[in-house]
């Protein structure tokens, strides 16, 4: 073993745990301020969101609009870490720009972010997955994507759940239908909607919108990246691919 696959392995302990914790008091005051922010915010708003995420979703299942990208074969984990890292950097620094942009724009203008960096997120990962080894030519593979998203964007609550989906893919993705028409995507995006970043609303306020716009969309990039880059490493280091290269 190398010492960067140590320090792999040694980082992606630390983020199995966190994780696997409780919800911790803070998060659960977190969950409660959500909630009651999504009950005044108006319903054209909701509408709007769940409508993205719906469209989002069924794309990233029945679409071929992501599947464009063949899985790397035959790279070490360094070189897959180091080509995800690049990948990662270009998605911030254009979802930041892009915020900055929609965020200067007023309230409708700020609306229209949502669907701009949800294509972004989403392509991000249709990368990742195939930088990793990973043919999302399987709609299996497509579903493990969108818990990833789900993973990066959820309620520590929720997160323990799918944690666990994930940790013990194999087995999980075999109890996924056949019939990709069978999947749950409504409970899904029913899910995502009812998180939705609490600064991200404040991209939506007059005067503050693009500065709010470039850090937010920045920072939630990062967040889904690294978490993609973990739980593919997850996989990789279980063994759950055709055999890694030696270092």
């Amino acid at each position: 073993m190398t010492a960067y696959e140590r320090s792999v392995r040694q980082e992606l302990t630390r983020w199995q745990q966190a994780m696997q914790k409780p919800p911790s008091a803070f998060g659960k005051l977190s969950t409660s301020l959500q909630r009651r922010i999504n009950r005044i915010i108006p319903d054209r708003v909701h509408a709007l969101i769940t409508a993205t995420i719906k469209q989002m979703t069924r794309a990233v299942l029945f679409g071929a609009g992501f599947l464009n990208r063949p899985p790397v074969e035959g790279q070490t984990i360094t070189q897959r870490d180091a080509a995800v890292a690049k990948r990662i950097d270009f998605y911030r620094k254009t979802s930041a720009a892009e915020g900055g942009v929609t965020g200067a724009g007023g309230f409708w203008l700020g609306l229209a972010d949502f669907p701009i960096l949800l294509a972004l997120k989403m392509k991000m990962l249709f990368e990742i997955a195939s930088l990793y080894g990973f043919s999302v030519s399987d709609y299996r593979e497509r579903v493990f994507i969108l818990y990833v998203f789900q993973l990066a964007f959820s309620s520590q609550e929720r997160r323990q759940m799918v944690y666990e989906y994930l940790a013990n893919w194999p087995e999980h993705s075999r109890q996924l239908p056949e019939d990709i028409n069978q999947f749950d995507w409504l409970t899904f995006q029913q899910e995502y909607r009812d998180y939705i970043d609490l600064a991200k609303m404040a991209q939506l306020i007059p005067g503050i919108g693009a500065a709010v716009g470039i850090v937010v969309n920045y920072r939630l990039v990062n967040q889904l990246g690294r978490t993609a880059m973990n739980a593919y490493r997850m996989r990789l280091l279980a063994g759950d691919t055709l055999a890694l290269p030696k270092e």
